[in-house]
């Protein structure tokens, strides 16, 4: 189904016509909103990447991956806001997220106190996940560096 082929009755176009019209604005509003949580958040990491990777063995993953991870979130948040290698980027962020994901916000290991609020983090985290498997399958857009590169 090509992005201009109706997806609703014909009594509900109306937003078939919106999501048309509007299309490369709102592939960069969702790439801004995408890539911003991760540079914010491997930003906030890379300000102190020692701490962050002592924190990495009670996630059960190995210390070293704590001084990958901050320096990974944050390209791959600047290339999802600019929309370079956005494919490439967006799977990338999509094995972090799931790494994230079960690693540090297994609700079912938490204490019973701490379990909704683990609980709301993973499955806010697997969301994210189909957002980035659309970013895969719509890469940028028109307003991103791969349709200006693919101009050139």
């Amino acid at each position: 189904m090509s992005n201009d082929t109706p997806s609703s009755h014909p009594m509900l176009s109306h937003t078939d016509r919106l999501a048309v019209v509007w299309q490369d604005f709102l592939i960069l509003c969702g790439r801004i909103l995408m890539g911003w949580i991760f540079f914010q958040s491997g930003w906030r990491k890379l300000m102190d990447v020692p701490g962050f990777a002592k924190t990495m063995p009670r996630r059960d993953l190995p210390e070293f991956l704590g001084y990958i991870a901050p320096p990974v979130e944050v390209l791959c948040g600047i290339l999802i806001l600019l929309g370079a290698a956005t494919r490439y980027a967006a799977l990338l962020v999509l094995l972090f997220t799931i790494i994230a994901t079960f690693s540090s916000h297994r609700y079912w290991n938490f204490p019973e106190a701490q379990q909704a609020n683990q609980s709301s983090h993973f499955w806010k985290n697997v969301s994210m996940m189909g957002g980035q498997v659309l970013l895969f399958v719509t890469a940028g857009g028109r307003y991103s560096i791969d349709a200006w590169l693919r101009r050139k």
